[in-house]
């Protein structure tokens, strides 16, 4: 190496003898470090060298004997070290008690143990049984012909038990027991149980035949009492709010007024429909929430509205707005309530399982109908030869039909799985539709019990409030999933996909739905006391209200205004929009 960059060295020195003075130090001498330094000075500038070092660093014997530290790290050795160094703790001294099984590998508290196939079932049972017999199957050997060095262990009881497991030994004491003892302690015969011995005639203490006949009276009243709370319905009474219930001329608040600018009498409608902005009366008297508000048939001059205080309640719409009539009746929340055709009886559901028909002009309860299970919803038959008859939505699953002059079921249409919702006549009165909790929607021929339509999606889901639309031809449908679904009323009954109204948060809540009279709007209520109006034609979401400080369950459109909309809330008020 030396030579060879010495040779270098005397081929520089020559070549710029005209520059330099020629060194008379031989090159062989000189270190070879030195002259590595020297390289770049003497070299061109073009002209670049590099000392390249091929021998592999070789550790000396002194390293090897003495045992240097290796790096734990390192995946590769070029010498053989002693056994000393390759176990050499990683960090700190050596430790003095260290033995040689201390050094050898461990995976478990034990030592090391191999990774052996064994199916777990089997290497619990045989440590069960070696736990409980002091035997065990040998799993060194093949355990396919047992005999007595196939265990290990107590080989003497595995011969005397046939190497019986502790879950074999388990199952035939099972047998032997239900075969001594016939099974239940009460199949053996003479048997009477732990307390036999404190059942001794003598020692029982029992009332005299004075104290049974009074505790039986005591017995007696009790559930005849808690009978007649269960079964009895409230007493029925009306207090009148106004001063007369007749005019100078004899007509009672059931007249339509003439005097408000419009023609009430009628059925038209408006030509055109404008979107309500500002609040124009508050109806208040009700101590709870406001279950569902009806107006009266044709013209709306009054509002009927039922709640959770067990009364129903009548209110003028126009004029000085009072509340004309309360009616009470019911022991629990109403929850639902509907006009006959010409306004002059109503029905009324409510919780405390009956139905009630009032009239509206008198107050009076003229009958009361229960078959012991909740009604969800009611409604008369809108034919004009069909008022006597009336159909409800039970908490069994069924809709129930009744005869006012009789006040019995006439006809059961028991086809839903679940309590049905909601009830409404379509197609001129010959058939209605079903919404129940079962998320269907059926629909029937009146006064047949099969259904003809049924209508069930898995992506469905419950829809407690329905509408008919003005024009007779769309339902409403409140969905459970935050959506308005809008379904054909006519024929086929199918879902109009392109008018799906959006933007509310009703799941949980039945907030009714309702139209314009003109169809320009559709408009709900919402579960955070907002009235929500779309437009018919874009189902764009066109305004919002905050209406109630709860929940608002019911909005309704006035069939003869342009722009009054009536809503109820369970904040207890009802509430005049225009």
């Amino acid at each position: 190496m030396s030579a060879v960059v010495g040779s270098l060295v005397s081929y520089e020195t020559d070549s710029d003898s005209d520059n330099e003075t020629q060194s008379n130090t031989s090159p062989e001498k000189l270190d070879p470090d030195a002259i590595a330094h020297l390289l770049p000075l003497k070299c061109g500038k073009n002209t670049s060298l590099a000392l390249l070092n091929a021998a592999p660093e070789v550790a000396v014997k002194e390293d090897v004997l003495t045992g240097t530290h290796l790096d734990p790290s390192l995946k590769e050795v070029n010498y053989n070290p002693t056994y000393e160094t390759m176990f050499a703790p990683e960090f700190g001294p050596v430790n003095p008690f260290k033995t040689q099984q201390m050094a050898a590998p461990r995976n478990m508290l034990s030592g090391y143990a191999e990774p052996a196939h064994v199916n777990d079932f089997m290497f619990e049972q045989q440590r069960r049984t070696f736990s409980t017999f002091g035997y065990a199957l040998d799993p060194s050997v093949d355990n396919s012909q047992a005999s007595s060095s196939s265990y290990i262990g107590a080989v003497e009881e595995a011969e005397k038990n046939k190497g019986i497991t502790v879950f074999e030994s388990g199952a035939k004491k099972g047998e032997k027991r239900r075969k001594v003892k016939g099974g239940d302690a009460s199949e053996i015969d003479g048997f009477l149980g732990p307390w036999a011995k404190y059942m001794d005639e003598k020692d029982v203490a029992k009332p005299s035949e004075e104290e049974q006949k009074e505790l039986d009276e005591i017995t007696a009243k009790r559930q005849k009492k808690g009978k007649n709370e269960e079964e009895a319905p409230a007493e029925e009474k009306t207090i009148l709010h106004v001063k007369d219930a007749y005019d100078y001329q004899g007509r009672s608040y059931l007249h339509i007024p003439q005097d408000v600018g419009l023609n009430l009498r009628s059925a038209d409608i408006p030509d055109k429909c404008y979107l309500p902005k500002k609040q124009i009366h508050v109806w208040t008297g009700h101590t709870k929430g406001v279950s569902a508000i009806r107006l009266f048939p044709v013209s709306g001059h009054l509002l009927l509205s039922c709640s959770m205080d067990c009364k129903i309640k009548l209110w003028e719409v126009y004029g000085e707005r009072r509340c004309i009539r309360t009616f009470i009746g019911h022991s629990k929340a109403v929850r639902d309530i509907c006009y006959n055709n010409t306004g002059t009886q109503f029905l009324s559901a409510a919780y405390d399982r009956f139905l009630k028909l009032w009239d509206t002009e008198t107050g009076k309860c003229i009958s009361k109908f229960s078959n012991r299970k909740v009604p969800y919803c009611v409604k008369f038959n809108p034919d004009e030869d069909k008022q006597s008859l009336f159909v409800a939505g039970m908490s069994d699953k069924k809709i129930v039909q009744w005869d006012i002059r009789s006040g019995e079921v006439v006809q059961e249409y028991d086809r839903h799985l679940g309590a049905v919702n909601t009830i409404t006549f379509v197609d001129e009165n010959r058939r209605f539709v079903s919404t129940s909790d079962d998320k269907s929607l059926r629909v029937w021929e009146w006064d047949i019990p099969v259904d003809f339509k049924y209508i069930a999606e898995p992506s469905m889901h419950s829809m407690p409030a329905v509408t008919l639309s003005p024009n007779g031809k769309w339902l409403a449908c409140q969905s459970m999933d935050n959506q308005i679904l809008i379904f054909g009323a006519q024929n086929r009954f199918r879902l109009n996909k392109k008018k799906i109204f959006k933007g509310h948060m009703v799941a949980g809540y039945a907030c009714q739905v309702d139209f314009s009279p003109d169809m320009s709007y559709v408009v709900s209520g919402d579960a955070d006391g907002k009235l929500n109006i779309w437009d018919w034609k874009t189902t764009k979401l066109y305004h919002r209200i905050k209406a109630h400080d709860k929940v608002c369950i019911s909005a309704l459109w006035h069939p003869h205004e342009t722009s009054k909309v009536v809503t109820c809330g369970w904040d207890g008020q009802i509430k005049l929009w225009d």
